[in-house]
């Protein structure tokens, strides 16, 4: 069946822009990129069949400029927007507006948006159709004295969390009572600062919780679908670093029961299109999961579920956009093999996870997948996100998978940036992380195994022998980064 997309506005930039393109590209959909001046060397810029530059300047006059992008795609007669994830992805308003512009936007109704993307509101509806949700309050009672009975109900420690926020931000975990009304205000005001809204709600505080997700498909004609589940436990300040599929904490059983409830969930709110049930899975009750929150838009980590059901997500997307129904049943998909994503970030995690910035001389090439949107001789700045690449690899097993994520990491070295590269390989080599028992607290509880060993003076001049022997090129040699293979190897920090 031909597509009714002709051409699609990628609203976004680096390895999701190539990503959407790639897809658009076997469909025979035309896609118009969108840069910046600085933006002009990186791969994504020119990748599409038009490009348009969107200046300098704050994002809120480039990649955040609603009406700018809406002007842009009618000069161009483009028929839809695919948002990608970040920016505008799970903006109502701009949703509103694309559709109200006779344009369509790849994603979900603007309504779904609203009531998935707000916490207290979501949890309200979770709760209407009898979804498992972590004990606390998140009604509409707001004063400190009210809220800090609330927590004294609960039983302490709780969360704190900003109703319209994520990443962290706006969260406090309070200890007890005494400490509650200080680190509510604190939660309040950098809610307000980040989202402009400071409401907040209260949780009983898991101790011990996976991050499982399930990855859901809905069309528009009444069928929701799930796409089995992901573990995202290995997070540093709130943000994924590992994501892998299936995960070592699910039996057959609870992936059944899981999955179920993600699709009540997508049923009861009529949704279309790509979408992530996040859970809890509490790691002291066994069985026991509860709804944390949705995420309406294509997630960073989605092929790990690509790998392991055969799927292309982004032309799942594509499809349900142009209002076809799902090529599948339910019945029709098996989860096979194991895969595993590892986000590359511009960063050091031996000093804080500080982002670093400077010119890659050399990415080089892998036998895995890499999602990358930078290549040799590009500049890495403070301007956008510091993820460079994302690693993607598949096994029969998870020992295959481990093996063959360790292997890519070696080939894959940014060189002329500072990079948690060897940092994952510390993660994927450690005891736990190989037993399969993760959890989200697992880089601050095992922070300190996961700090490379100092080097001593004769294991030094061993790493500079090896690579005067290894490498022929002076040039290579003489880059400092090049040790980071032996640092890799060793676990020794130079």
């Amino acid at each position: 069946m031909k597509l009714k997309l002709q051409k699609i506005l990628i609203a976004n930039r680096g390895e999701i822009a190539l990503r959407v393109i790639r897809s658009c590209k076997e469909l025979g959909i035309k896609t118009v990129t969108l840069y910046t001046d600085e933006e002009i060397d990186l791969p994504h810029a020119l990748a599409g069949d038009e490009s348009v530059c969107l200046g300098s300047g704050a994002l809120s006059d480039t990649y955040l400029a609603q009406d700018r992008i809406i002007k842009i795609c009618k000069d161009l007669n483009v028929d839809a927007i695919h948002p990608g994830y970040g920016f505008l992805s799970e903006n109502a308003e701009f949703c509103r507006k694309v559709t109200a512009a006779g344009i369509k936007f790849i994603g979900p109704s603007p309504e779904s948006m609203i009531l998935m993307g707000d916490k207290t509101g979501s949890k309200r509806k979770m709760e209407e159709i009898k979804i498992p949700l972590i004990p606390g309050y998140h009604g509409d009672e707001q004063e400190p004295s009210f809220l800090k009975k609330e927590a004294d109900k609960i039983g302490y420690p709780v969360l704190v969390k900003a109703s319209a926020g994520g990443g962290g931000k706006g969260m406090r975990v309070v200890a007890s009572s005494s400490e509650f009304l200080e680190s509510l205000a604190a939660a309040k005001r950098e809610a307000m600062n980040a989202f402009g809204d400071e409401r907040v709600l209260i949780e009983k505080y898991i101790q011990n919780p996976r991050h499982i997700e399930i990855q859901v498909m809905s069309d528009q004609h009444g069928n929701h679908t799930h796409l089995f589940e992901r573990e995202c436990s290995i997070q540093r300040r709130h943000q994924k670093i590992v994501e892998e599929s299936p995960s070592p904490a699910l039996d057959q059983t609870l992936r059944t029961k899981m999955a179920e409830v993600a699709i009540r969930i997508t049923s009861s709110i009529n949704y279309e299109g790509a979408g992530t049930i996040e859970f809890i899975l509490d790691g002291d009750i066994p069985g026991a999961f509860y709804f944390l929150e949705m995420n309406t838009r294509l997630q960073v980590e989605h092929p790990v579920t690509e790998l392991v059901t055969g799927l292309d997500l982004v032309k799942l997307q594509i499809a349900v956009a142009s209002g076809e129904k799902l090529p599948y049943t339910q019945a029709d998909l098996v989860q096979r093999g194991h895969a595993l994503e590892l986000r590359i970030y511009a960063e050091d995690p031996d000093n804080g996870f500080l982002p670093s910035i400077g010119t890659i001389h050399q990415v080089a090439e892998t036998s895995a997948r890499l999602d990358t949107g930078y290549k040799d001789g590009n500049k890495v700045t403070i301007s956008f996100d510091p993820m460079l690449a994302k690693l993607i690899v598949y096994g029969a097993t998870r020992d295959e998978a481990i093996a063959s994520a360790l292997q890519a990491l070696k080939e894959t070295p940014f060189l002329g940036v500072t990079t948690n590269r060897d940092y994952l390989a510390r993660i994927l080599t450690h005891e736990k992380f190989v037993e399969g028992e993760t959890f989200t607290h697992f880089v601050a509880t095992y922070a300190e195994s996961l700090t490379p060993k100092d080097a001593e003076d004769g294991e030094i001049a061993l790493a500079v022998a090896s690579h005067f022997l290894m490498n022929s090129s002076p040039k290579v040699v003489s880059n400092a980064n090049n040790y980071s293979s032996w640092s890799y190897l060793t676990g020794f920090r130079l």
